[in-house]
This record gives C-alpha cells, sequence and structure tokens, in this order.
C-alpha cells in the first residue's frame, strides 16, 4: 500500500489505507479547515519542524474512556493538600507554547510547529480548541490542550514545570468532561504515562465506528 501524497485540496484518504504504522498521508497544509476536517476523520498531524506534514490515524488507538480514569493514592494526595489550582482556557496560548518548547526525552525539536501552533490558536478563538490548566501562586506550571467535537475531545499534547502538575490538569479535565457528557478523549499513541491513569487500546474500527456515531 502506498503513501497517500496531499495538495491544496481538501480531502484524506480512508483510514484503513494507512501504512502498517498508521502513516496515511503527507503534504498538504495545517490550515484550519484541514484540521477540522482531519480530526472529525479520525486523523491527526505528527510531523516535526524540518518535515512536510504527515498525517496519522494508528491501529489500534489508544483511548481513555472517562468512568475508567484511574487516580492513585499518590493523587489523591495531591488533590487533598490543595497546593495546585484548576482552571481552563485562560491561558491557551501559554500551554500550547509550553508544550511547544519542552524538552523531551529522545526527541530533538518539536512537532508543534509556528505554523500548527497558529492553527491551534485560531481553533482556540472559534471555541473549538481548549485548554486544562494546572497553576500554583498564581504560576502555569501545567496542563495540556486538544480539540473538543461533540462527546469527543482529541488531546494533543501535555507538559509539567511541577511534579504531577499534568496528571492534575489531566485528572480534573476528564473529570470536568465526563460531567460535560464527554464519552472518549482520545490519547491518539500509547504512553505509560496515560496508561497509569486508564487509557487503553482499542481497534480502529471501533474508534471510527464511535466517531461516525457521535459525530458524523
Amino acid at each position: 500500500m502506498s503513501l497517500h501524497a496531499l495538495d491544496s485540496r481538501l480531502w484524506f484518504p480512508p483510514v484503513n489505507e494507512a501504512l502498517e504504522d498508521g502513516l496515511l498521508a503527507m503534504g498538504g497544509d495545517v490550515s484550519v479547515e484541514r484540521l477540522l476536517l482531519a480530526y472529525r476523520n479520525g486523523i491527526f498531524p505528527w510531523y516535526d519542524d524540518e518535515s512536510i506534514p504527515l498525517w496519522w490515524s494508528p491501529n489500534p488507538r489508544f483511548v481513555l474512556f472517562p468512568d475508567r480514569l484511574k487516580v492513585s493514592k499518590s493523587m489523591l494526595q495531591v488533590f487533598k493538600k490543595g497546593d495546585f489550582s484548576f482552571r481552563t482556557n485562560t491561558h491557551f496560548a501559554g500551554v500550547i507554547g509550553a508544550c511547544k518548547s519542552l524538552q523531551r526525552k529522545g526527541q530533538d525539536g518539536t512537532w508543534i510547529t509556528d505554523e500548527l501552533e497558529q492553527s491551534f490558536v485560531q481553533l482556540h478563538k472559534m471555541g473549538v480548541a481548549h485548554s486544562a490548566e494546572t497553576w500554583l501562586n498564581n504560576e502555569l506550571v501545567g496542563g495540556l490542550y486538544g480539540i473538543r467535537m461533540g462527546p469527543f475531545f482529541f488531546g494533543e499534547s501535555m507538559f509539567s514545570k511541577q511534579s504531577n502538575a499534568s496528571k492534575f490538569a489531566f485528572i480534573s479535565y476528564v473529570q470536568q468532561l465526563q460531567k460535560e457528557g464527554v464519552i472518549l478523549i482520545d490519547c491518539q499513541v500509547h504512553t505509560d504515562h496515560l496508561e497509569s491513569l486508564g487509557a487503553e487500546m482499542i481497534p480502529r474500527d471501533q474508534f471510527m465506528q464511535l466517531l461516525r456515531q457521535h459525530i458524523g
């Protein structure tokens, strides 16, 4: 199966044509319109600042059902201690900027390019992209951002400048989203960090069925 090359037209191939590693297409742009089309069809961008856009739809898909969230005893103590405060959408630019500049093990540079950052900021202004934030003494110390479509939240990236700050934001936001009727949080690809919080692998077909059923 060959890799699809995108051009200026707004389209994506069917996700079942992705390569074994989940890579579906390359090229195109990361405009607001293309990003919305991608997420609506179970596709997300992931590439570095020295590459053209790469579009993915892995099988299986790493997700979290909010009612399966796991909160460890140590995190319960963090909540009980009360040092952190939780906010949403008060500093979206600060959250995505921190995710962009975060140094990660085994990774040179960032996949959040300037163009992608600008598009997500625009999506935030449109009320589609959201940030979940951990604050300590009026300083932003952790958080995450992503796309909300109906009862789905597509998580994109998170950062932490204090121990447990990103976990605090994630747990707080999952609990909030569950109250708001969100049924699935897309975590895209496996990480031990999110698995410890209850995320799991599901077949892409199941993910796409849920997506079509609730978003269309």
